[in-house]
């Protein structure tokens, strides 16, 4: 159940029910000295998942899922075809290879075979247009991540349609080159290592440091992405320091609900494929976006919960 009431001016939907006067009831904690501080901790991040629930966030999660697994293809055509301007298009491959590095492995291998299907079969003038075609579609995720946080943060937008899609297509654009300057970031690196090695041996113990920068440049990307779309892509701004908890949150949930999914498929993996049978790698996907989706919104509603904290 939800009531409508005013919210900045604005008319938004609350929940209500039993679990919000659940919430509510903690209010007679709070004034406690030992558990004043606690139930006030717990309360936000609890207020949060009540608005999540009351602007359908679950259902918005299945939304970004579906055009996220949509968009894949059509971005590393993008990339394949963005690639072939610096010599190499076979650089697309490492950019999935970089994307699916943070999924469950169960998930991220039979997507993986997938790609190198599509990227090895599509050539010449058919590349071109799907490229052409791959940047407004690439766009439609982007759009649905506009969607979702603009209902987390509680905002009207006022932008021109168009504009708004021609921005999104400019993020597509910034995406697919930084994409491919990481690969080529990820795959030259150890290269250029081993070289410079035969000339500066002295460099050799520094190998496995070499190693771990590599990958933490691949990971302050995933982060500063992250960070931008809270930041720019909904309505309005928002500092820096209004979006580190829903940012901060959002990568620690999807830290657990990787390693969770990922032992969850390791033992009931076979059951997907009884079910959906051919069907059964896209769906697992789409169950793993679903979930990372759905944390994503719950750390824009987690920010807005703190905002209407202070607030009041």
């Amino acid at each position: 159940m939800t009531e409508t009431v005013k919210d900045g001016g604005a008319r938004r939907q609350f929940a209500t029910g039993p679990l919000s006067r659940l919430g509510r009831s903690a209010n007679s904690l709070t004034g406690h000295a030992c558990w004043g501080p606690a139930v006030r901790l717990l309360r936000v991040p609890y207020d949060a998942y009540l608005q999540f629930l009351a602007d359908d966030g679950w259902a918005i999660g299945g939304y970004i899922a579906l055009t996220t697994l949509m968009s894949l293809f059509p971005f590393l055509i993008v990339v394949t075809e963005l690639a072939g301007f610096v010599g190499s298009k076979d650089i697309a491959h490492d950019v999935a290879q970089i994307l699916l590095e943070a999924w469950p492995k169960e998930v991220a291998t039979p997507i993986a075979s997938e790609i190198t299907d599509v990227l090895t079969t599509v050539r010449g003038g058919a590349l071109t247009v799907g490229a052409i075609f791959g940047l407004y579609f690439s766009s439609g995720c982007v759009e649905s991540l506009r969607v979702g946080l603009n209902r987390a943060y509680n905002t009207q937008e006022t932008r021109n349609w168009v504009v708004r899609r021609l921005e999104s297509i400019g993020y597509v654009l910034i995406g697919a080159v930084s994409m491919i300057a990481l690969a080529f970031l990820v795959v030259l690196g150890p290269l250029i290592f081993y070289a410079a090695l035969k000339y500066l041996p002295w460099l050799e113990p520094l190998e496995a440091t070499f190693t771990f920068a590599r990958l933490g440049v691949a990971t302050i990307v995933f982060v500063v992405a992250l960070v931008l779309m809270h930041k720019w892509l909904p309505a309005g701004r928002r500092t820096l320091w209004e979006i580190a908890p829903g940012v901060i949150t959002t990568l620690v949930l999807w830290l657990v609900t990787g390693v969770a999914f990922g032992h969850y498929l390791s033992e009931f993996s076979s059951s997907y494929t009884r079910t959906y049978a051919g069907l059964s790698s896209a769906m697992i996907a789409l169950l793993f976006l679903y979930w990372t989706a759905s944390i994503f919104i719950y750390g824009g509603e987690l920010n807005n919960a703190i905002k209407r904290t202070r607030t009041n």
